[in-house]
């Protein structure tokens, strides 16, 4: 039986995991070292993907009101002529760069949440993303609406990918009490590193945790966490550089790390690795001076990588699974600024793109000449109805005690 210290002194050191601080996970390092074989794939149910759009996105420039005089006479400089708008219904329009979302508009599968926003909007960055992570206003809730959402998704059968983030840290919002969160960078960089020159675990970083190991029992709280952390990264670092290897895209993603990121999230898809939620983020939208140059080359980004994204599921007879959803922590003033940019603003737009979701327009178009806290517009559509509507209509979890009272849900995601 290989022990602990036999199985740290083989020279296996840690390396781009994320894992919440109160992951107190089954499992243990033993088994994972002696089961060297691969875990079988297992297929997941519904899986979200979230897309930060960090940094507050203009929805008034995503989701162009054609027609409105009053948009366009605050908007001389920034505002997107009528006629480059891409039409979707009767007054409204994408901005140009989002032809790939219009041709999944087209097919029914995009929709677009308008308005959305919540109580005494704050403009600080900072204190409104955590609001947005927490999905409470109030910041009250314990831990992220989704890590609140994956503890209860939690099995029996502990899942390394469960939830699984695109980038070098755990995002807030997946945060919760139990569940670990696996982050990558890079899929190359993933997994375990052999310590030492001739990797006899003699290493620095090695000698710390098996000293670390040694100080804690194996069944106390820090040594369960240590044991399950080492042993997730054994098993799901294997799962991984077997699917990375074997996995072929379908489609040519962009060269860009949002690009390379949505890649790796379509390999743990098609690999079937387990997940159900994954993150990845892009930005910044916090466009207060040159927004029109910005705004654009963020757009095509998006735009590239979600209608990739897409067809690559799709090829591989997956995009029924896979819900993409987008949030910000808040839109932009209605008014351009002298710099040719917006200001911070209250109430913004979030997509919803897949091929189960009802396509269409969703949540009151807020007023563009009744605006509140100088020059902002009033929020119609409060978030934590549409992410009541993804935890529940999706991930099939109910969502009232994850958001500490029911929401009014809209019909985006149909039903059962």
């Amino acid at each position: 039986m290989t022990g602990r210290r036999d199985f740290m002194k083989g020279g296996l050191a840690l390396v781009s995991i994320g894992t919440t601080a109160q992951s107190l996970l089954k499992g243990s390092v033993a088994f994972a070292a002696q089961n060297p074989g691969d875990v079988a794939p297992r297929q997941a149910g519904k899986i979200l993907i979230l897309v930060q759009l960090a940094g507050g996105n203009d929805g008034l420039n995503t989701l162009i009101p054609i027609g409105d005089s009053a948009y366009h006479s605050v908007r001389k400089t920034i505002g997107i002529d009528d006629a480059q708008a891409l039409p979707l219904v009767s007054a409204f329009g994408l901005c140009p760069e989002l032809k790939g979302v219009k041709g999944l508009w087209d097919a029914g599968h995009v929709a677009i949440v308008r308005g959305v926003g919540y109580p005494e909007q704050n403009y600080s960055h900072f204190r409104s993303m955590a609001i947005w992570e927490a999905g409470d206003p109030e910041l009250k809730l314990d831990n992220g609406w989704l890590g609140r959402t994956l503890d209860q998704m939690e099995s029996e059968q502990h899942d390394p990918f469960l939830g699984l983030a695109s980038g070098i840290g755990v995002p807030p919002e997946m945060l919760g009490s139990k569940t670990a969160i696996t982050a990558i960078g890079s899929p190359e960089d993933y997994g375990f590193r052999t310590g030492g020159a001739a990797g006899d675990g003699t290493d620095g970083r090695s000698q710390t945790l098996v000293k670390l190991y040694e100080q804690y029992p194996a069944n106390s709280p820090f040594g369960v966490l240590l044991e399950t952390t080492a042993g997730d990264a054994v098993s799901s670092s294997k799962q991984l550089a077997a699917i990375h290897g074997a996995y072929p895209p379908a489609v040519q993603y962009p060269a860009t790390a949002f690009g390379e990121g949505l890649s790796l999230l379509a390999e743990a898809i098609v690999g079937n690795l387990g997940m159900r939620v994954g993150h990845i983020t892009l930005g910044s939208f916090d466009t207060h001076v040159q927004e029109t140059e910005r705004h654009s080359q963020l757009m095509t980004e998006f735009d590239d990588g979600v209608t990739a994204f897409y067809n690559d599921l799709a090829a591989h007879n997956r995009a029924d699974d896979v819900l993409v959803l987008t949030w910000s922590e808040f839109g932009r003033r209605v008014a351009e600024n002298a710099n040719g940019g917006t200001d911070h603003g209250s109430a913004s737009i979030m997509f919803a793109l897949g091929s189960q979701v009802k396509g269409g327009l969703y949540g009151d178009q807020p007023s563009m000449t009744q605006l509140i806290d100088n020059g902002n517009l009033s929020f119609t559509t409060d978030f934590r109805s549409v992410y009541s509507t993804v935890i529940e209509r999706w991930l099939g979890v109910p969502a009232q005690a994850l958001l500490g009272k029911a929401w009014p849900q809209l019909d985006f995601i149909p039903t059962a």
